[in-house]
């Protein structure tokens, strides 16, 4: 009998402990409003750098990122709340590691991109945010750069689009 009460004990214990640890866990969005109260208008982006390729998959992974979070209903009919603007202004690669026996020739590069980020309130036209934000990757270099960088797009815009995506949602607007 002693035995099963300390059992007891123990197990409420430990469901206590673990309770304790979810204790100020927010489920939905933090930042006082309902999921999908608002809605959300990402316009395509501009490219302003010489690199091609980065608008779709940059608007693609913003867009997704907000699906994704719920906090605002993605309007598709241009009659978002809120309208999001970006202009990619930088595409760069630096050389991470190079080569052994040749110094000049990398092995690895790091991929930056910038985009100025705006969110502007619909009916007020006040501007929330107006940020540069920079997301970036890193790729290991084969027998093509091109393509290297191709593939690479993808996830330096799925890494801008999560930091443009807790812009958005953690703003106290």
């Amino acid at each position: 009998m002693n035995r099963l009460v300390a059992m007891v004990w123990v197990v409420a214990g430990s469901g206590l402990i673990l309770l304790a640890g979810c204790a100020g866990y927010q489920l939905g969005p933090t930042n006082g409003l309902t999921a999908g109260s608002r809605s959300i208008q990402v316009n395509p982006f501009v490219n302003k750098t010489p690199e091609p390729r980065l608008i779709e998959p940059t608007t693609s992974a913003l867009r997704k990122r907000l699906q994704q979070d719920g906090t605002y209903r993605l309007a598709t009919q241009n009659d978002g709340d809120i309208i999001v603007r970006g202009i990619i202004t930088r595409f760069e690669r630096f050389g991470l590691s190079f080569q052994s026996n040749d110094v000049l020739t990398a092995q690895d590069y790091t991929l930056v991109m910038t985009a100025e980020i705006t969110a502007t309130e619909r009916i007020s036209g006040k501007t929330n945010l107006n940020q540069l934000v920079t997301g970036g990757t890193t790729i290991r270099i084969g027998s093509d750069l091109a393509s290297a960088e191709r593939q690479a797009v993808p996830l330096m815009a799925n890494d801008l689009a999560r930091k443009v995506t807790s812009l958005l949602v953690e703003g106290t607007w």
